[in-house]
């Protein structure tokens, strides 16, 4: 495997959910296949669990860990072609990632959607622009549309908890005060269509994700309805798609509570909002999954970077 962009990139999900398992249990019995290899994380956004985790990964392949933190850190990238730089941006993507892949043997880049213009983030011009001039493989830690490494890591945790043959996983919206990215319900989306489950996604109307990635899902408006029987309830907030970037619903009944979840396992990304997104007592039950989630994180970077070591080696 060359790069990590998508969950497309995974060529049989089931067989790395059951190396993940192998992984777990002998953390670093990899290690000489990153040994003399180092690694350079780029964060264009903030981060705990992807940095940490990802770091943490790179570590018990045997591998040396490079961060840059480029909003406080690296000078302003242009990524247009043909531009003439007499503005504000002081160095093109061009030059910036052959630069950084003359320092290490992979790349990881986080950059979010900045949710202003759909066909800007949509053509993920960072990690895009990266993947174009480096010489090395890439891996995305989250971009503008998608979070590969959480999708991975939520698979691993739907296998690690799951006991039907044929669950049913809900991805449910929910309220929250800023407008945030598609990028998490996206990649939860892709992997789910590559799961034998029943699986649901409900929101208010008008929070409609791209189309053409929830192609062929159930979609129902009526929460407690899409709730009904659910094994697995993934709640995430992400803005409206077609009016794109817009908060248009704080509707507070959306919230996760005891009483809608069941006997539903909870799943969240995290970070997440106490009493707005979820209340306390589904976070701090025993049907709450977003610990394992966050731990899976490791495991799901570990994955990736051990296929592209075995490819580069």
């Amino acid at each position: 495997m060359r790069n990590y962009l998508s969950i497309k990139d995974i060529d049989n999900l089931s067989e790395w959910v059951e190396e993940v398992k192998m992984l777990k249990i002998a953390p670093k019995k990899f290690k000489a296949l990153g040994e003399g290899k180092t690694i350079c994380l780029l964060f264009f956004n903030n981060s705990l669990r992807t940095r940490l985790s990802t770091q943490k990964a790179a570590i018990n392949l045997g591998m040396e860990v490079m961060v840059m933190n480029f909003g406080s850190e690296g000078w302003a990238l242009e990524y247009g072609d043909g531009t003439i730089m007499n503005q504000g941006k002081s160095e093109h993507v061009k030059e910036a990632a052959q630069v950084v892949s003359q320092f290490c043997d992979i790349m990881a880049i986080r950059a979010f959607a900045k949710l202003e213009d759909k066909e800007k983030d949509e053509a993920e011009e960072v990690l895009n622009g990266f993947a174009k001039y480096a010489s090395i493989p890439i891996v995305n830690m989250e971009s503008s549309t998608a979070h590969p490494l959480q999708a991975l890591a939520d698979a691993i945790t739907l296998a690690e908890n799951n006991s039907k043959i044929r669950p049913k996983v809900v991805l449910s919206w929910a309220p929250h005060p800023k407008a945030l990215p598609h990028a998490v319900a996206n990649s939860f989306v892709k992997m789910m269509q590559l799961q034998d489950a029943d699986f649901v996604i409900t929101h208010p109307e008008g929070y409609e994700l791209n189309p053409e990635i929830t192609k062929g899902c159930t979609i129902e408006h009526n929460q407690e309805k899409a709730l009904e029987n659910a094994d697995f309830v993934y709640v995430k907030n992400w803005s409206s798609y077609a009016d794109y970037g817009k908060v248009l619903n704080q509707d507070s009944n959306w919230m996760m509570t005891q009483e809608k979840l069941g006997k539903a396992k909870f799943m969240h990304c995290l970070p997440v909002r106490r009493n707005v997104v979820v209340e306390d007592a589904v976070l701090d039950s025993d049907q709450s999954l977003v610990i394992e989630q966050a731990n899976n994180r490791t495991f799901s970077a570990q994955i990736v970077l051990k296929k592209i070591l075995e490819s580069i080696k």
